[in-house]
């Protein structure tokens, strides 16, 4: 069995997607994250409870959430499991694609790494908050999860382009170099122009580019219901202490969803959003991307389609008007002079298939150098060859062991030795030719001592879209993990004690001993704080909480009020930081 499958056994992680889940390492969570979680979710629960869609307080505790601690993934899942859904960790930003296919199988996909103390408020990284407290609490709504599956279906097969992963990968970067501690200036900076000029490069936007921006404004940033007084529900919003509170505020703009409007603005997501989009509900999400399914290339095929793919140095899948599927890295193509596509080639592993199942003996193995083939009728025949019956092919000398010319209406000739016809589901989708040379205008594409050519029979191409047609027995998805991974972090000494701190604090409020020993253990604490920690805003409330709550040390409780306010004084967003906490301490 997997390992992935041993650890999540709740969650049958497909194949293909494997290679991007890891470990959540639970133990690796410090005592200052699990502070950090805390007061996110705090912050988050009090407002959200009154401006959140209506299935995300239900939502927190039927998804395994708690307020308290970071959750454990295994926990997720037992209570996931009861719609039907999962979730497995993953490494920081994946490729939309991957992202997508996660959740077309109902598998949330969680970055497992935290955000750090400093950027407690807001984070360009994917990290556990947003994953889990964003996007798992509203998946409890029925419909809503129908549209993240859909979503997932239709953005897995969205075709994109080289410059999409390159752009992919530059904001990769950026977001694991603003969110280490060890970065300097000039690292961040090199980050950003590179995200800059790769933007830059991007000169189409690519029908997966299109939907990852439909992703953004819908299940990271939306909105829903009135447009005058929406509720939120997308996880941007809902993992964000500041911009969940900001983002209902006059000057962020409300504009009525559509589509059209969706995949036409792009977005920065290192900045807080300027405008917002308000669905009327969920109905309305799901008509707009089966609407945007209709203009993709998996169901307008045709020349165009093979374009889009040939430009996507990826798997895709390209059908033929018989069923074949032909998977792989579509290369080059050939052209009529209408400009109409004539012959396809793949370069590398390639697979068919018919039906999403790979053909016996038509696989990655046996296809490892590519595949080519050509697309149309033959010359002077109204009847495409797929749909020939046996007399048809004898009159064409198309009989198994006997020599026959085939010459397509394009111009591309077949010369060779039937060596095999194969019909899937009442058509021919393949013959096999021995000792074969294949021509168009003069160029050979295919040589006999190459062996045994392998012909795809179609009129057109009625479907092309990303990855593999069975991608359980291609075993690899459109897109590989980054090579590029944020360090693990390694605590000084100082930091360690921190860590210390905050954990003998956790155990106080969690434990509640006596009072005597409540007493004698947090003002050793503050005494180590104040002398070691002087900027640390987060250990000082959540000690005057304790205090507070359990009525102890009213002297020390005054200490603390005088050094936050002083702390507050550090910044606006630090003093809104503050404030919040206090409020919710009731002080």
């Amino acid at each position: 069995m997997n390992r992935v499958e041993s650890d999540f056994s709740l969650v049958q992680v497909p194949v293909h997607l494997r290679e991007f889940v890891v470990e959540q390492d639970y133990e690796r969570y410090t005592p200052v994250d699990h502070a950090v979680w805390r007061y996110v979710m705090r912050q988050n629960l009090s407002f959200l409870s009154k401006k959140a869609h209506a299935a995300y307080v239900d939502g927190l505790r039927t998804s395994g959430i708690s307020v308290e601690r970071i959750p454990n993934i295994r926990e997720m899942n037992e209570s996931l499991a009861q719609i039907g859904w999962g979730a497995v960790t993953i490494n920081g930003f994946i490729p939309a694609v991957a992202f997508f296919d996660f959740q077309a199988h109902g598998i949330l996909p969680i970055a497992c790494d935290i955000r750090q103390y400093v950027h407690i408020a807001y984070t360009p990284a994917p990290d556990i908050i947003h994953e889990a407290a964003g996007h798992a609490p509203i998946i409890k709504d029925e419909k809503y999860r129908s549209y993240l599956k859909l979503f997932g279906e239709i953005g897995s097969r969205a075709l994109s382009s080289r410059e999409d992963y390159e752009l992919y990968e530059a904001i990769r970067l950026l977001s694991i170099v603003k969110e280490d501690p060890e970065s300097t200036d000039e690292e961040i900076r090199a980050a950003e122009l590179a995200l800059e000029q790769k933007a830059q490069a991007v000169k189409e936007v690519s029908e997966a580019n299109q939907l990852a921006r439909l992703y953004w404004w819908t299940v990271e940033y939306g909105l829903i219901g009135d447009l005058e007084n929406p509720q939120i529900y997308g996880a941007g919003l809902l993992s964000s202490v500041g911009e969940s509170m900001s983002c209902l505020k006059d000057d962020v703009k409300k504009i009525p969803f559509s589509l059209q409007a969706c995949i036409e603005t792009d977005y920065d997501i290192t900045k807080p959003q300027p405008q917002l989009f308000v669905c009327r509900d969920f109905d309305e999400l799901i008509e707009a991307v089966q609407e945007f399914a209709k203009t993709m290339a998996m169901s307008v095929g045709g020349t165009q389609s093979l374009i889009k793919a040939s430009k996507m140095p990826q798997t895709s899948t390209s059908v033929y008007s018989s069923g074949l599927q032909v998977s792989g890295v579509l290369s080059e193509l050939e052209f009529d002079d209408r400009g109409e596509a004539v012959y396809l080639k793949t370069t590398g592993p390639t697979a068919l298939a018919v039906g999403d199942k790979e053909l016996p003996g038509h696989g990655k193995t046996y296809h490892a150098e590519g595949f080519g083939s050509p697309i149309g009728l033959l010359a002077g025949e109204p009847t495409p060859l797929e749909e020939f019956t046996d007399g048809q092919l004898e009159a064409y000398g198309i009989v198994v062991d006997q020599t026959t010319t085939l010459t397509f209406a394009s111009g591309v000739q077949v010369v060779g030795k039937v060596a095999y016809i194969r019909r899937e589901n009442g058509k021919i989708v393949l013959i096999g030719f021995d000792n074969c040379t294949v021509t168009y205008r003069g160029k050979t594409l295919f040589m006999s001592e190459w062996g045994t050519y392998d012909m795809a029979v179609g009129e057109k191409i009625v479907s092309v879209f990303a990855g593999a047609a069975d991608r359980e027995a291609f075993a690899t998805g459109t897109h590989k993990p980054s090579a590029v991974n944020a360090r693990r972090p390694v605590y000084s000494p100082e930091q360690k004690r921190l860590h210390r701190l905050y954990q003998q604090v956790r155990d106080i409020r969690e434990q509640a001993p006596a009072a005597e020993t409540a007493q004698r253990v947090l003002a050793e604490v503050l005494r180590e704080v104040d002398e070691a920690y002087t900027d640390d805003w987060l250990i000082r409330l959540e000690i005057l909480e304790v205090l507070h709550k359990r009525g102890l040390l009213p002297d020390k409780q005054a200490q603390l009020r005088l050094a936050l306010e002083a702390l507050r004084e550090k910044g606006e967003e630090q003093a809104q930081l503050i404030d919040n906490g206090l409020w919710l301490i009731g002080t």
